[in-house]
């Protein structure tokens, strides 16, 4: 029942509200509860979900989020092109400059030896993996084909061993030899043409044996090589990154200091494809007054024989590594 307005002498179903109470209805309050805060976008309130169903959330788009894997890896892999080819640069630039200080005409490092030669090249190392450090510094494709050989399945984070990423690897390097070469030609161009002997200007780019004697030569690239990548895995079973910068830049270094000094005699240690074969394509294009041939029938050694020495030094290591600890 309602009551009787005194003033009105009419009749009200329900008594006006108490002030405070029309101003908590105005707010959407109710007496002794607090205001609940306001949902975000997409969100259900806690009073109104459904206690048999968890809230819902927003599914992701399979398509949009696989393109997304597809471009990290693809942006991986651009990391990953231009780390190796700007250390492999930065490794022939030096390592050939080195070459060329000690043998062309003229240079101020003329006669300075094989030991010069063994230290310029080890500290050509040791700058490209500075500057290499994010995709493993490989810098050589017998150590990235080594490390597929010895079942890594990632050479860096985000970086999976596939046929693409070796690839890219191998390219970068190769590029990279190549352009480091023909720096160091630059740098050195007015030797180049002072040198009268086309045999010493080959020397500056590629490797060549002491004593021609091509089954041996193979020998010596496959050990030199096999030293080199088996001391590369076994300083990274620890967890430490793939490829030459397991080692960190200073023992690595050392460690070509040291293959050069025991095993560079014979064929003056390539050890690494694309080392010669770069700085080999380089010598063939470039404008070199007086050079004679690129001497493409020993080409193949300093390719396979490192590419030999470094798969075994891989496969090698799967059973040795866990039992020398």
């Amino acid at each position: 029942m309602g009551c009787r307005d005194p003033r009105r002498g009419g009749r009200r179903d329900r008594p006006h509200p108490p002030r405070a109470a029309r101003r908590r209805a105005q707010r959407g309050q109710r007496p002794g509860i607090r205001p609940l805060a306001r949902p975000t976008a997409g969100e259900v309130p806690a009073g109104r979900r459904c206690p048999s169903r968890p809230p819902a959330s927003p599914s992701p788009d399979r398509g949009t989020d696989a393109v997304e894997r597809k471009k990290v890896n693809v942006d991986n892999l651009g990391i990953v092109f231009i780390s190796e080819l700007i250390g492999t640069s930065l490794l022939t630039l030096l390592g050939c400059g080195v070459v060329a200080n000690v043998a062309l005409a003229r240079s101020k490092g003329l006669g300075g030896g094989t030991l010069m030669v063994n230290f310029g090249w080890g500290l050509a190392v040791f700058a490209g993996v500075t500057v290499a450090y994010v995709s493993g510094a490989h810098l050589n494709p017998a150590v990235t084909l080594g490390l597929v050989a010895n079942g890594t399945t990632e050479f860096v984070e985000g970086v999976p061993v596939n046929v693409l990423s070796v690839l890219t690897y191998i390219g970068a390097q190769l590029i990279g030899a190549t352009i480091g070469a023909v720096v160091a030609w630059a740098a050195y161009k007015k030797h180049f043409d002072a040198e009268e002997d086309p045999a010493t200007k080959l020397g500056v780019f590629a490797t060549g044996p002491a004593i021609r004697s091509t089954g041996w030569n193979l020998v010596t690239e496959i050990v030199g090589t096999f030293v080199l990548v088996f001391v590369v895995i076994g300083f990274g079973r620890n967890g430490d990154p793939s490829g030459l910068a397991a080692l960190g830049a200073l023992p690595v270094a050392l460690l070509v200091v040291g293959i050069g000094a025991s095993l560079g005699g014979p064929t003056g240690y390539a050890i690494n494809p694309a080392r010669d074969l770069g700085p080999r394509l380089a010598h063939a294009f470039l404008p070199i007054k007086g050079k004679g041939s690129s001497d493409w029938s020993y080409s193949w050694v300093p390719i396979v024989g490192p590419i030999i020495g470094g798969v075994a030094a891989g496969l090698a290591a799967i059973p040795l590594m866990p039992i020398l600890g």
